[in-house]
């Protein structure tokens, strides 16, 4: 290290800040347990905007099973006011994974927002209020293993009909990727959904290989991939394609081609354990806390 940076030093006029502490609203603290990352003060500066700083806490983003939709409630007069909010609230994602649903959702309604995209709007404000300081730990030990989680719900927009995709990929015992997104076609059954979420979770998987293998942190062992569709387990294990799955074939070879290749490992996991199930619905709020716990979620500021 001191090496490159005598190199750098000769050939570009740059200055050595030391151990990094804060980098575009994002800060970093570290210990012997590892590094922490959080946008505290960040979260503190959207709330004083908004106006919340005190307003009651939620224990939870987003009330369960809400379903929003373009065309309910009054439009709002200044929907300005709105977007700059959704915008700041998607960077905020960077370290917040627990809200990824949830503002993924209202970042559908930016063209047009209305009332109650408002209201949810500022039920996560509320929520974050409780833990602004709520952030990712990636520990000093790790095993450095890959293992992912893939869900969907099924038709849950109801303007659309489309299911939402999420997944989540640990390195060993830390978060390292996340994703909540609506998919592009129309499923026709909780089966073919949960298909497709497994697809695009092995695209990310193969990307994230290429990444680690640059690293020199080779994967000697196919990744777990665990889903709770034993359907969608199913199909990716047999290799006949039927009535039933030829809409979804294009899915279906991502899927065996990278099983039939020693890259994944399909495997069922029930629906309770299922720590995708955060990105794809709103949750209550005991199942909501314990899916975030699990996440790997901490709050160093919190009192012990």
């Amino acid at each position: 290290m001191e090496h490159l940076k005598t190199f750098l030093l000769k050939r570009f006029r740059i200055k050595d800040l030391g151990d990094l502490k804060y980098f575009l609203g994002i800060e970093f603290s570290r210990s012997k347990k590892g590094i922490f990352m959080s946008q505290r003060k960040y979260a503190l500066d959207i709330l004083q905007d908004s106006g919340l700083l005190g307003a009651c806490l939620d224990n939870f983003p987003m009330e369960q099973n809400l379903k929003l939709t373009p065309t309910d409630g009054a439009l709002l007069h200044d929907p300005t006011k709105y977007r700059r909010l959704v915008g700041r609230l998607i960077y905020l994602t960077v370290t917040r994974p627990d809200i990824a649903y949830s503002v993924r959702t209202l970042s559908e309604f930016m063209h047009q927002p209305r009332k109650p995209h408002w209201d949810t709007a500022l039920r996560i404000l509320k929520y974050v209020k409780g833990t602004p300081g709520q952030g990712l730990l990636f520990p000093a030990s790790n095993n450095l293993a890959l293992k992912a989680f893939c869900d969907s719900d099924w038709g849950g927009c109801r303007a659309t009909r489309r299911s939402v995709t999420g997944y989540c990929v640990f390195l060993g015992n830390a978060l390292i990727s996340w994703k909540s997104k609506k998919q592009t076609n129309v499923s026709r059954s909780s089966a073919e959904a949960e298909y497709r979420a497994m697809a695009n979770t092995c695209l990310e998987l193969t990307w994230l290989r290429y990444i680690l293998q640059d690293l020199k942190v080779l994967q000697t062992v196919p990744v777990p991939l665990f889903c709770d569709n034993q359907a969608a387990l199913y199909i990716a294990a047999n290799p006949v394609f039927h009535e039933r799955t030829k809409h979804i074939e294009i899915d279906c070879h991502i899927v065996r081609e990278k099983l039939q290749a020693g890259m994944i490992s399909p495997s069922y996991v029930p629906t309770r354990f299922q720590l995708a199930d955060v990105f794809t619905k709103a949750l209550g709020k005991d199942q909501f806390v314990t899916l975030r716990d699990k996440l790997g979620l901490h709050d160093i500021h919190s009192p012990t």
